[in-house]
This record gives C-alpha cells, structure tokens and sequence, in this order.
C-alpha cells in the first residue's frame, strides 16, 4: 500500500507541471463576428454563361489579378499633404469738414458781434471729422497624414468606378488608433501591385481618430467645457 501510494503521488507531480500555470483573471479567447457583405461571386453574373468556363464575376486565365469587382481588395496608399496660407491687409483713410454760418438768430448774433468784434459769423459753426482705419489678418493651417489601409470594392457604379470603404483599429495598451477611408476610384488607377494612390480617390473621406488615455489627457474635462460653452465673452 505504502509503494502504490508513492507511485500515485509521482505520478501527480509528473502531470502537474504540463497542465500550464493559471490566468491572472478569468480568460475568454476573443472570436469576431464577421459580416461577409457582397460578393460580385453571389450576384447574377457569377454564374458562367453557356459554352464558357468563367464568368464576368471570377477572374479567367489570363485576366488581371487587381481588384476589379465587388467584394475585391485593393490597398490604398495615403499620403495626404495640406497647407494653406493666407494673408489680408486693410487700410482707410477718411477726412471730412463742413461749416455753417448765419448772421442772425433771434438777434443773439448782433449782440455777440459788439461784445466780441473778432468774431466771424461764417465760421460761428464748423465740423470737422477725421478717420483711420487699419486691418491685418492671417491664418495658416498644416497638416500630414501618411499610412496605407487595405479596403473592399463595396459597389460599382455604372460607369466602371468601384466605391471603396475600410476601416482600420490598431489597439496598443490603452490607446486605440481608428482609421477609416471610403471614396470612387477608376479601375485604370489601380497599379499593378493592386494598390491606389489617395490623390486619385473621388469623393474621398480619409478620418484618423484616436481614443483612450493619450486622447482624454488631451481633451478638456466635462466641467471646462460647460463653463466654455456659457461664457459669453
């Protein structure tokens, strides 16, 4: 009894160690759900037509391997550069006179004239005013966002240009960085590594945006921004 008992605890220390230290905290593996969206594959054309080996939705032999139809991939290389300046600069300049003269009022005017002979009636009354005004004004602005983003073709218009959209989140520690790209490009513009240029995206929305500890130490907390939004000065 006493061998088989040391047999069982040898055995339970020779398991133990392959069983992996435990979690800090409870641990739940982290699954995506993912909504597929359209696919020009699903659609009416992706079925071959009759005597054809491909359809108009899947690639042949030969064909092109960029992105081309809805549900494709395509990588968008962003290098957005704005900087604007502007200046304005505002003078004037304004001088005005003008006198009035009369030889009698209520007879004051004969009586002013005896006591004070140097007096000159035509000039008794006489305005003169003056102005000058000078502006100057600026304001610059600059900014630079550069990246690269893989985005699907969402739908393709009538004409031949796909409509893109995709989003990015890149997570370190508590700081989460979002970037969201949508826009029309031409087929033509796609280069022959499958990628666009942001320059040549129509109707394009490019957001960088950030949240977490970096981003709320840089916004203003609830109580400043009341009393901003009540000052009246």
């Amino acid at each position: 009894m006493k061998l088989r008992s040391l047999v069982v605890v040898l055995l339970l220390a020779t398991a133990a160690p392959a069983c992996g230290p435990a979690h800090v905290s409870p641990f739940t593996a982290r699954q995506r759900v993912y909504k597929k969206g359209n696919y020009a594959q699903a659609g009416a054309k992706g079925k071959p037509s009759n005597g054809s080996l491909w359809s108009d939705a899947s690639g042949g032999m030969l064909e092109d391997p960029r992105a081309g139809r809805v549900g494709d991939i395509v990588l968008v290389k962003i290098d957005e550069v704005a900087d604007a300046t502007g200046q304005a600069d505002t003078k004037l300049k304004k001088e005005g006179s003008a006198s009035a003269g009369a030889t009698a009022i209520l007879g004051i005017m004969p009586a002013l004239k005896k006591a004070y002979p140097n007096l000159d009636p035509g000039k008794l009354f006489e305005v003169a005013s003056k102005e000058n005004f000078a502006g100057e004004g600026g304001t610059s602005r600059k900014g630079e966002l550069h990246g690269s983003i893989s985005v699907r073709v969402v739908d393709e218009m009538p004409n031949g240009d796909l409509f893109i959209e995709g989003t990015k989140v890149v997570m370190i520690n508590n700081e989460e960085a979002h970037l969201y790209l949508s826009g029309l490009i031409r087929p033509a513009d796609i280069t022959q590594d499958n990628s666009v240029s942001s320059s040549r995206i129509a109707d394009a929305q490019i957001e960088f945006t950030g949240r977490g500890d970096v981003a709320d130490q840089q916004r203003k907390g609830w109580l400043r921004r009341l009393v901003d939004a009540l000052n009246p000065f």
